[in-house]
């Protein structure tokens, strides 16, 4: 069969752009190795920035988006997918299932956490190393941990963690937080978390789970070891393009270069939500970019 469109992702750009593409009646299918709906904010306990749902669940909110595309009758399938090809009028979307065509493609894979780099982290992964602090938080109660980095998704994370461990340590390597004001005065003011600034993790260690980090002044060059039951690495994310061959131009970063109506550098193959280059990252772009990705998928289609 040959869909109107491929649909790669099921995060907010990708129900959002199959919820569209529905609605424009056009043939489709949903593909993502994630049997999970929603992406990033699966994995988030509290959404308060997406317009009239203030304070909704990430896992609910993604469940939302879901069940709206399922009552439009939207198929989804669960399949890795490796790589696109770029035959002209269609594109082949290669998977572990088998190769799926189309005549256009909208690739919406989202972005995935980006690992420390330090010794011990790989190591210890699932033993006290976290990606997420809504997924693993309730395992540290009444214990110390710390959370590595400064941005918006660390301060959440330190906050969210000070409901249930004894002490918060977010480390952060510049002198500065650079998260949202309203969430730096939340850290602050929380008597349960410890900023500790210029610094930096050299080493997770443990045996067979996570017991101290070997730390850093990156001014001082100060070394010191911080006891914690575990540390949840919050320091960016990055596009989820690796290992996929024949994709469109992409920046350094590896997020495809697309304008605002999702437009690559092929033809055809539309980039919404986090995989691309954008100045915001949050639910509501990556939404609004499922939505213009289809309208832009309206117009290539109706130009062949």
């Amino acid at each position: 069969m040959i869909y109107d469109v491929i649909i790669a992702g099921n995060g907010p750009a990708g129900l959002s752009a199959a919820i569209y593409a529905a609605r424009a009646g056009l043939s489709m299918v949903v593909l993502s190795n994630n049997p999970v709906d929603g992406g990033q904010i699966a994995t988030t306990y509290e959404v308060d920035n997406y317009p009239g749902l203030p304070a909704i669940g990430g896992a609910d909110l993604g469940m939302e988006f879901r069940a709206h595309a399922d009552r439009l009758g939207v198929v989804f399938e669960t399949a890795w997918i490796k790589g696109i090809e770029d035959q002209g009028r269609t594109k082949i979307l290669h998977t572990d299932k088998g190769d799926y065509e189309g005549r256009a493609v909208v690739l919406a894979l989202g972005a995935e956490h980006r690992r420390l780099g330090c010794p011990g982290e790989s190591e210890l992964a699932g033993m006290g190393v976290s990606y997420c602090a809504t997924c693993d938080g309730a395992f540290c109660r009444n214990k110390d941990v710390a959370v590595v980095g400064g941005g918006d998704v660390a301060l959440e994370d330190a906050i969210f963690l000070s409901r249930f461990a004894k002490q918060v340590f977010l480390i952060h390597r510049r002198d500065a937080l650079r998260g949202a004001k309203v969430l730096q005065d939340k850290v602050r003011s929380n008597e349960k978390i410890t900023i500790l600034y210029d610094t930096v993790v050299d080493e997770v260690v443990g045996n067979f789970k996570v017991e101290k980090l070997r730390i850093r002044n990156v001014k001082t060059n100060e070394e010191g070891e911080l006891p914690v039951s575990g540390v949840f690495m919050a320091v960016g994310i990055q596009p989820c393009t690796a290992e996929l061959s024949g994709l469109p131009e992409t920046d350094d970063a590896g997020y495809l270069i697309a304008s605002e109506n999702c437009e690559t550098s092929i033809p055809g193959i539309f980039a919404a939500g986090d995989i691309r280059t954008k100045q915001l990252r949050q639910v509501i772009t990556a939404a609004a970019d499922g939505a213009n990705a289809i309208t832009s998928v309206e117009r290539y289609l109706n130009a062949q």
